[in-house]
């Protein structure tokens, strides 16, 4: 009996171990920019450059240590860390417009580094994906949608091309920048043209 349930409590640890391990080796989105959609529209080219930005950032952070994550170029700048934050409120914007709701606001000050991460790629992803998925989308009905107690604000998608998307894309170059500086520049085999890892 007592083997029985050493037999039964070791298949369980394994069980629960394994699956634990699997999640953890799960890759992230935009590791790769997926193959490009069958014809132009104005969705898809939205869903491309979203994904040229989440292409971009999953590089920029891949491997980023504590002492480039603390980083700042001078007194007054921001750290990686904070820049990484304010990245991660640009996507929520991105994904909220996707979306059409008001913009949930997050400055991610309390995720752990690697969380932090996985939800902006996340965000990115699916904010692509809806563009991806309907390519004959109305961007008029992609606003971005501000709340401030009882006042809405609503923006053009206009906006969201020249302002979040672009600024996202602004901020990851300085994490590269940063990450040059502190010793740990990112990987050259990922290929900003072809969207892949070059071999």
């Amino acid at each position: 009996m007592k083997s029985g349930l050493r037999t039964l409590f070791l298949g369980v640890l394994i069980f629960f171990a394994s699956k634990s391990f699997a999640q953890m080796n799960e890759e992230l989105p935009l590791r790769e920019i997926p193959k490009a959609p069958e014809k132009f529209t104005a969705s898809t080219v939205v869903c491309r450059m979203i994904e040229g930005v989440g292409f971009r950032y999953y590089w920029a952070t891949e491997g980023l240590r504590s002492e480039d994550l603390d980083y700042r170029p001078s007194a007054e700048a921001r750290t990686s860390r904070e820049t990484l934050d304010h990245i991660y409120g640009l996507s929520q914007t991105i994904l909220s417009a996707a979306r059409n709701i008001p913009n949930n606001y997050d400055d991610g000050e309390g995720y752990e580094f690697s969380e932090l991460r996985e939800r902006t790629l996340s965000n990115f992803k699916e904010a692509s994906m809806i563009f991806r998925n309907d390519p004959e989308a109305d961007l008029n009905a992609h606003n971005a949608i501000f709340q401030r107690d009882d006042k809405t604000t609503e923006y053009p998608f206009w906006n969201m091309i020249n302002g979040p998307i672009e600024d996202a894309a602004w901020h990851v170059g300085q994490i590269v920048s940063f990450r040059r500086s502190s010793g740990n520049p990112f990987d050259s085999k990922a290929s900003l043209f072809s969207g892949k890892l070059r071999k």
